[in-house]
């Protein structure tokens, strides 16, 4: 493990509260010029704060990876990204759940004089629910979602040979768990520049040996390109999706957005899950070496 990877882990594997991404923004400012790269701060909606790290403007690719923490939650955020009845399932199994105290509540409510009430305490609970989904405490483990993400910026940006510096650019977006909030306000900035530049977004890498590469729309002509730069090794394998799949991150907020992620497999389904859960305390060391040492590769080859 890396000394930077190993300080993530011991001081700042949480990063939800202000004081948190506070701490966390100035060790990352501080890291990234120590390894070389201009770094500063750009604010986005809602107080969100993304950290940019080399020249966008010069860059002939961007990497990225949300820094925030989920709210901890009882079930994991379940993803099946190339099953999307199974994805779709388990969302309505989970909202019918979440629900359930809700609807026993009205019965009760609607048996007495109280019944005119009911649909406050439905907007009520709707808005307790939201609030506790995404603003609830913190998920204390993060190994996954999305430290392995944060730490494959790292790991790439120390690896880069001095002379291809300039064609890289990296950016840690804050606020994706509510809603991609940081990759959306900095498309926004950006937006002639990032029409056609790419984005390669990592998000939970470390839990699983099957990839899946997502392409936006414009990014397709890049396939062929990820394809040699992230060839496949002993123990892993590489699948790369332009259609018909289900995985929502901050690629999404570019035109030319490729997202990356880790994926275990049963029988022919690839899944994700310990998610947004205690249970996520995977973190394979070997996922973020092979994948920032194709990111280098990549950079070499545009």
């Amino acid at each position: 493990m890396t000394k930077t990877t190993a300080e993530i882990f011991e001081k700042y594997e949480v990063r939800k509260t202000n004081k948190q991404k506070k701490a966390f923004r100035e060790w990352a400012l501080k890291t990234g010029e120590e390894i070389d790269f201009n770094a500063q701060l750009e604010k986005c909606n809602f107080g969100g704060k993304n950290i940019i790290f080399g020249d966008i403007e010069k860059a002939e690719v961007i990497y990225g990876a949300h820094y925030d923490t989920c709210a901890v939650l009882p079930f994991p955020n379940f993803i099946t990204p190339k099953s999307r009845l199974i994805y779709i399932l388990y969302q309505l199994v989970i909202t019918l759940a979440l629900f359930i105290p809700l609807f026993i509540l009205i019965t009760v409510i609607c048996s007495t004089e109280l019944c005119y009430i009911a649909p406050l305490i439905s907007y009520l609970y709707a808005i307790a629910l939201l609030i506790l989904l995404h603003f609830g405490p913190a998920n204390r483990h993060t190994a996954n979602d999305n430290s392995s993400g944060v730490t494959v910026i790292f790991n790439t940006m120390a690896k880069l040979p001095p002379e291809m510096r300039d064609k890289a650019a990296f950016v840690l977006f804050d606020l994706e768990e509510a809603g991609l909030i940081g990759s959306s306000g900095f498309n926004k900035k950006h937006k002639e520049l990032m029409k056609t530049k790419p984005l390669v977004n990592f998000d939970c890498v470390s839990d699983g040996k099957n990839f899946i590469f997502v392409f936006r729309k414009k990014a397709k002509d890049y396939v062929d390109t990820m394809k040699k730069a992230f060839a496949e090794k002993d123990g892993y394998s590489c699948e790369f999706l332009t259609k018909g799949y289900v995985y929502a991150s901050d690629q999404a907020s570019f035109p030319c957005g490729i997202g990356v992620a880790a994926m275990n497999k049963k029988g022919n389904i690839l899944y994700m899950d310990k998610i947004h859960t205690p249970k996520d305390r995977v973190y394979e060391e070997d996922n973020v070496e092979f994948l920032s040492a194709c990111a280098v590769k990549l950079t070499e080859m545009l």
